[in-house]
């Protein structure tokens, strides 16, 4: 820090004059100020311990930064206590330029430098470029960086919602496929259920076939079968007896023919030892004849009977076989009955199993597993739903957000006071034309003849008049707004380039308003023209390898 408002700076090529700018722009932003790499700064003597720090208050607080090069190192002490270094180089960069010295390196080289050498002047700048450092200035960039964080919010809700809606569509396959499987399960119940079913009404057809066969038997069996078992009985005894009475005329026929043999060979008579005479024989023989005949007679009569009584009794035995056959198909019937009767108790079991589970999956498992399906579609539709009323609504924030949004607001209402800054500095300058800016920074100039002309219609001189109004505006929007307001401010060969004799006086007037606590460098290699115009005088100089400053007076404002 100078303890002058303005000091001239002066020195032969290569003294180190705007190394001094490096320093500050290494020190602040981590880049050199003019076009090089940064390990071009090491002193090639040594090649290592690059060290450089700066120091400068902001309100009631002291700050020094301090930045080092081989060994790379970067600190940021507030009144003498470092700030905490847990966060990456690139955040705690962050930290200084956006909480600290609120500016970048862009809007650093629009502000507090004006220069030659690595200076890009404002109405040379693009329009992003142009836009980017008003933002700066009227601290309105916290809404490109809300626009930056919800975009990435934006992204980041995209992605969910596309992820949400691809697990939605893979939750209605699956619902759709457990649908489809417990279709199937009740299709399958359904059919065994009504093949069952059918084999029920086969068996209760059956069991009412027997039923009614059983039914048209045991009445004509209730009727018939004793009737019949009496009849067969009696006529087994009638044959009985006539097989006795046959027995007994055989007897008979047997005495008889004994008897005749007895007479036939015998003419005497061995029980009474008397003779016997032939007419005895032939009268004894007669009367056997006789009662053989007889005899005969009645067997013949006994034999058709037996015949009448066999035939009888065989159409008895065969009429109560057939009322057998009918009983014992009953009985057979009755057991079939019973064993279908099994059959259909059975089934009807398997009936009311079928209703509740199946013999071929869980329907149960399926339907919950179906259910939960169905209650994750439609928690993940509401998150949808709710991520794209997310959507929505950040939408209508980033149009807000965007450039012709609130910023563009904010901007038009500062443009009429840029303007009329601009304008103002530049007839300081002795430049006399009307010039414009809108809110995209395109900019509209035009002279006393109302000639419309930009920036690039102008010569180098009046560019440099431009450029300065420019910078002088921006430090005093700067200021309005406490977005990045400095008392520093270097001017490097801006007095030595274009500006003509009055555009110097013009310029020295100009510096002469600023505030008595402005610290204003300027950098010249014309000290003769310069020489009485500013308070301090610095010169650089070479001893041996290395720059020094030289402080040659300061003399009373």
């Amino acid at each position: 820090m100078n303890d002058s408002p303005t000091t001239l700076i002066v020195g032969a090529n290569g003294a180190g004059k705007s190394t001094m700018l490096d320093a500050i722009s290494f020190a602040l932003f981590g880049k050199a100020h003019r076009d090089i790499k940064k390990q071009q700064l090491i002193n090639s003597v040594n090649g290592k311990h690059a060290t450089v720090e700066i120091e400068f208050s902001i309100g009631a607080n002291d700050f020094m930064v301090r930045r080092m090069i081989k060994p790379t190192k970067f600190e940021i002490h507030q009144n003498g206590k470092m700030l905490n270094q847990d966060s990456n180089a690139r955040d705690y960069q962050k930290l200084l330029e956006q909480n600290i010295i609120k500016m970048n390196h862009k809007s650093f080289h629009q502000i507090v430098v004006l220069g030659s050498s690595n200076f890009i002047p404002f109405m040379q700048l693009s329009a992003a470029d142009r836009r980017n450092v008003i933002e700066e200035l009227l601290d309105i960039n916290i809404f490109s960086k809300m626009n930056n964080v919800l975009k990435e919010m934006n992204a980041k809700t995209k992605e969910e919602y596309n992820l949400v809606g691809h697990e939605i569509d893979v939750t209605e396959a699956k619902l759709d496929a457990a649908q489809k499987y417990i279709k199937d399960l009740r299709g399958i119940n359904v059919d065994l259920i009504d093949s069952k079913r059918e084999s029920l009404k086969s068996y209760q057809a059956e069991i009412e076939g027997y039923q009614t066969t059983n039914a048209s038997h045991t009445a004509l069996l209730k009727s018939e079968l004793e009737e019949a078992t009496a009849a067969s009985s009696t006529i087994a005894n009638k044959i009985y007896e006539q097989n006795r009475t046959d027995g007994q005329l055989k007897s008979q026929i047997k005495g008889l023919v004994k008897d005749a043999k007895f007479f036939n060979d015998n003419d005497h008579c061995p029980t009474c030892d008397s003779d016997l005479s032939p007419e005895f024989k032939a009268e004894h023989l007669k009367t056997i004849k006789t009662n053989a005949a007889s005899v005969s007679k009645e067997m013949a009569s006994v034999a058709a009977t037996l015949t009448e009584l066999s035939a009888e009794h065989e159409t008895a035995v065969a009429a109560l076989s057939a009322l057998n056959e009918k009983q014992s198909e009953v009985n057979a019937n009755n057991k079939t009955i019973t064993l279908l009767q099994v059959e259909i108790d059975k089934i009807n079991k398997e009936i009311a199993d079928l209703n509740t589970s199946t013999e071929t999956g869980d329907l149960a498992k399926a339907q919950e597993s179906a259910d939960m399906l169905s209650s994750a579609r439609l928690k993940l539709s509401d998150k949808k739903l709710e991520l794209n009323e997310t959507r929505i609504y950040n939408d209508a924030i980033g149009e807000m957000l965007k450039d012709s949004g609130i910023k563009t607001k904010v901007i038009k209402q500062y443009l009429p006071v840029m303007n009329k800054f601009i304008n103002s500095y530049l007839q300081t300058l002795d430049f006399f034309v009307a010039f414009n800016l809108d809110e995209n920074f395109n900019e509209t100039i035009k002279s006393r003849h109302r000639d419309e002309f930009n920036y690039s219609s102008f010569s180098e001189g009046e560019k440099q008049r431009i450029d300065l109004a420019l910078l002088f505006t921006w430090r005093q929007i700067a200021k309005m707004k406490n977005s990045a307001s400095t008392n520093l401010l270097v001017l490097d060969e801006t007095f030595d380039s274009s500006l003509d004799i009055d555009g110097v006086e013009n310029l020295t007037k100009i510096l002469g308003t600023l505030d008595i606590d402005s610290n204003t460098f300027i950098i010249s290699h014309k000290p003769d023209l310069l020489e009485n115009k500013f308070e301090n005088k610095l010169t650089f100089y070479k001893d041996g390898n290395f720059s020094k400053v030289k402080k040659d007076y300061r003399r009373d404002r």
